[in-house]
């Protein structure tokens, strides 16, 4: 009998198996068997998946069958009862997976969990649970809503000692540069260029902030902030509102006494993000960078990317859920109004539309959530929309929110909605162990039930902010179990392997 170390676990190899040591811990190794993956477009195959921290083996069952076909509960008896595997795998963890799809674990790149220093909001913890019930395996979370904020490589150290131990699933780190650092007359350069060998996956810039300790960059110090970033070939991402149209208008409001949401969301409209998109593509025209604006809302901003991707240069953009499904509209609803709200605004019919259309087109990058939640006493009641905190703690949702209203409904293919929550954000942060089920690559995995959904309700929320406006919504898919490097971390009908705690920064280095 020999005692072997495996990770976390100790196996006993008896030697008088007849197995060699590889043949041992094949099987060994836990056994995924039941479920369907994604092929092409809206193709699945019955798989069984062999993974310990990584993919060893991913074995297919059936041949490729279109989803139409077994679309139903019905459907997908009598197609599984032709094909369940009869392999003996007496030695293996089997673990049944009940027929559901199993997808890479979700990618969540644009979230703020405020750690340290603003978690009165949220934090690590309950951000991290959250996304984790919600199918997501890593998020890459923001800089700015950090005390301090991650503008150097010493604040990043502190951020990084603040999270050890305090989440449930895998992050990366954006870093940041704010006009606190050109005011204060600091070596922007020499900060971004460490950072950036630190690790951080991309660099956040606002056109317009709320934020004191995170102050948005004129157009002049906007053009150096690209300078700077382009040397690292990592992203910019910008929040792109024009600052003078926005502040402007919302000065000419309040000095009128009025505080409707009607006039907030009219200082914030589409043509704020239109030219404030406008001056970026004129600026990046001088550099060699790729530029990543942040939640696009509208149709005309959908535009100026359109323009600059034809324009040759290296823009992206994302969208959101909440842009996605409502409208200015549900403004009228007294219930979800404050919980709506957020920047830039939802707008109207068109502008959901054109985003539903740049996803399935491939205009628009990815789908994010910039959850943003806070306690609903705190920053969601008041009379004053001015007031109200602007921010949906959407990490939870985002996944069974976009096989409900884009796959299943027929917006998306299958093959879109995957790379979507989870590949082209692993492509585009080179995320290089993530974001596919491939061998070799962290074993996250997904399992997403197609064929139940569940009733959303805010009560049943891991953030800290227990609030969404999705409230009461059913969507027509769930999230049943989640993996993180092959360790259960939620299952919705068992018990976790792992709690918070297990989860681990990802430096980012090209």
């Amino acid at each position: 009998m020999f005692i072997i170390a495996q990770g976390c676990r100790i196996l006993l190899w008896p030697a008088s198996s007849g197995l060699n040591l590889d043949q041992y811990l094949e099987l060994n190794m836990p056994l995924l068997r039941n479920i369907f993956i994604n092929s092409t477009a809206n193709k699945l195959r019955l798989a069984e998946i062999h993974f310990e921290n990584e993919f060893k083996e991913i074995k297919y069952m059936s041949d490729e069958i279109d989803w139409y076909e077994i679309d139903s509960k019905e459907k997908l008896s009598t197609f599984t009862a032709k094909n369940i595997s009869t392999q003996n795998n007496s030695h293996a963890q089997i673990v049944d997976g009940n027929f559901l799809l199993a997808m890479p674990g979700a990618i969540d790149p644009h979230v703020h969990f405020n750690t340290p220093g603003f978690e009165e909001n949220d934090d690590f913890e309950h951000g991290s649970t959250a996304a984790a019930f919600g199918g997501v395996t890593t998020v890459i979370d923001m800089p700015c809503t950090s005390i301090p904020p991650v503008t150097s490589v010493k604040n990043l150290n502190e951020k990084l000692d603040a999270l050890n131990g305090r989440s449930l699933v895998d992050y990366a780190l954006w870093g940041g540069i704010s006009g606190n650092n050109f005011e204060n007359e600091i070596d922007i350069q020499k900060q971004v260029n460490e950072l950036s060998e630190a690790g951080v996956a991309a660099f956040k810039t606002y056109l317009i902030s709320g934020m004191s300790a995170f102050k948005d960059l004129t157009l002049e110090q906007m053009n150096l902030a690209m300078q700077y970033v382009s040397k690292t070939g990592k992203p910019l991402g910008v929040h792109a509102e024009d600052k003078f149209l926005v502040t402007s208008r919302q000065s000419e409001f309040q000095d009128m006494g009025i505080n409707t949401w009607e006039a907030y969301c009219s200082t914030r409209d589409s043509k704020a993000e239109e030219k404030a998109i406008a001056d970026l593509i004129s600026i990046a025209s001088s550099h060699n960078i790729r530029v990543h604006v942040v939640h696009l809302s509208s149709r005309a901003g959908l535009e100026q990317i359109i323009k600059a991707k034809t324009a040759g240069l290296a823009f992206t953009s994302e969208t959101c859920p909440h842009y996605l499904y409502f409208t200015q509209t549900n403004f009228n609803d007294e219930e979800i109004r404050n919980f709506l709200k957020t920047a830039p605004p939802v707008k109207f019919e068109y502008d959901r539309e054109a985003l539903w259309e740049g996803l399935q087109n491939g205009d628009l990058s990815f789908v994010t959530t910039d959850h943003a939640g806070c306690y609903i006493e705190d920053g969601k009641i008041s009379d004053n929309f001015w007031k109200v905190y602007g921010g949906i703690p959407g990490v939870e949702h985002r996944v069974p929110f976009l096989f409900s209203e884009g796959f299943l409904k027929g917006k998306l293919t299958l093959e879109q909605t995957i790379k979507l929550l989870s590949t082209n954000a692993a492509d585009y942060f080179d995320l290089r162990s993530k974001g596919s089920l491939e061998i070799g690559k962290d074993a996250d995995i997904a399992l997403i039930n197609l064929w139940e959904g569940e009733n959303i309700l805010a009560g049943n929320m891991h953030s800290k902010g227990q609030f969404t406006p999705f409230d009461g919504m059913f969507f027509n898919s769930k999230v049943e179990r989640t993996y993180v490097r092959g360790k259960t971390v939620v299952d919705k009908n068992g018990k976790a392997e792992e709690n918070v705690g297990f989860g681990k920064f990802i430096p980012i280095n090209n």
